[in-house]
């Protein structure tokens, strides 16, 4: 296709055609196709869109996958369910089956739950699991290998019991006593991995449930699941709304812990933070990681003087704001202000970027610079 034609091809399929597109394109087969497909969605309001008839919508779902990347379909997706209120969707099997699994469908599922009839439920739990699973697979090694590395730097432990010993490490720390006669080395330096008895760090995930942050809350189910795995921390999992419930003993399957959240409801940070509070018995050595839009339906003063405590008291008190990919997010300014004044870092973080935080908080960094040099807005100080 010529140059021209390609650009104008490209913006009728922009403007939707009809007389005032002004192009006078017309379409190939395949792009008609397109272009209806799209139609529907967004020129419902103009030609009765997808209709009530799930065929309709079973095969408009099926359609938009075979023209365009999982990434377009799982947007489309989001806005046929915001623009059309297609929530039958998640109500019916054969529609489900037909979407694009990806978080923001496994949020409005876990928003759903408790309304989803038997006959989906099992389906809906198959959706999630496989969310969940290629989640895993993409973000277990990365936290792993951040989280265990950042630990061994963090502890030295130079008497380390047989069972403690770090091989590989102490094997390159003795080179310069290898024996040739006997092809060993003689590991005068012993380096361990640290005491295993008893964990590192203690971690707690204290996570908003309220709607808005369904995105966040599915990331912090696995990675919650991941950190839970490794015996080298001891990780809790707090969720809140009006009330807290300690979800910690569904860490071993992130599946039946997201399917025993109840998203929506009111806020408050307060009384989830007091409960976390309880939890602490080693302050210098937790990690109290709140996900939050800092929201609070409580009380605000005591919510805030309860952090300062915590902080003060000697607890890594992290406020993240969201823990997704769906860019800034919405959030209580003066509160992560007030946060920050205290010296608890307040910002948005992306799954990708979770590891590499969790292994600066554990090595104690600047986790303001730790964000400067993420490019990730923090909140300032209200002093």
């Amino acid at each position: 296709m010529q140059p021209e034609n390609e650009r104008l091809r490209r913006w009728r399929m922009i403007l939707g055609g009809g007389p005032a597109d002004g192009t006078g394109m017309s379409l190939s087969k395949p792009d008609q196709q397109v272009d209806a497909a799209l139609q529907a969605l967004y020129d419902s309001d103009r030609t009765g869109g997808l209709g009530s008839s799930s065929p309709n919508v079973a095969r408009w779902l099926g359609d938009i996958r075979g023209y365009f990347p999982a990434s377009v379909v799982q947007v489309l997706q989001q806005d046929a369910l915001d623009r059309l209120n297609l929530r039958r969707m998640l109500l019916e099997p054969e529609l489900l089956q037909a979407a694009e699994p990806n978080v923001h469908l496994v949020g409005s599922l876990l928003a759903l739950s408790a309304a989803l009839p038997a006959q989906t439920r099992e389906t809906a739990r198959a959706v999630v699991r496989k969310v969940v699973e290629a989640l895993i697979r993409k973000l277990a090694n990365p936290t792993r290998q951040s989280v265990m590395g950042s630990l061994n730097r963090s502890v030295r432990n130079r008497r380390p019991r047989h069972s403690e010993i770090d091989w590989p490490r102490t094997i390159r720390a003795n080179l310069r006593h290898y024996q040739p006669a006997y092809r060993t080395v003689i590991p005068a330096t012993r380096i361990g991995y640290g005491r295993r008895r008893s964990a590192l760090r203690d971690i707690i995930l204290c996570v908003d449930q309220s709607g808005s942050m369904a995105s966040s809350v599915v990331y912090a189910g696995v990675f919650g699941a991941v950190l839970a795995s490794l015996p080298a921390v001891q990780t809790r999992m707090v969720v809140f709304d009006t009330e807290v419930v300690d979800l910690t003993e569904e860490l071993r399957d992130p599946v039946d812990l997201l399917f025993g959240l109840q998203l929506g409801g009111g806020t408050d940070i307060n009384l989830a933070l007091g409960y976390c509070q309880s939890l602490i018995r080693r302050p210098q050595e937790t990690i109290l990681v709140l996900i939050s839009d800092l929201y609070e339906g409580g009380n605000q003063e005591e919510m805030l003087h309860r952090a300062a405590a915590l902080a003060g008291a000697g607890v890594q008190v992290i406020a993240l704001l969201a823990l997704s990919d769906d860019g800034a997010p919405a959030y209580h300014h003066h509160n992560a202000a007030a946060l920050a004044s205290m010296g608890i870092p307040s910002f948005a973080c992306t799954p990708d970027l979770f590891p590499d935080l969790m292994a600066a908080a554990i090595n104690r960094q600047d986790l303001g610079r730790w964000a400067a040099s993420h490019n990730i807005v923090a909140a300032r100080s209200s002093v």
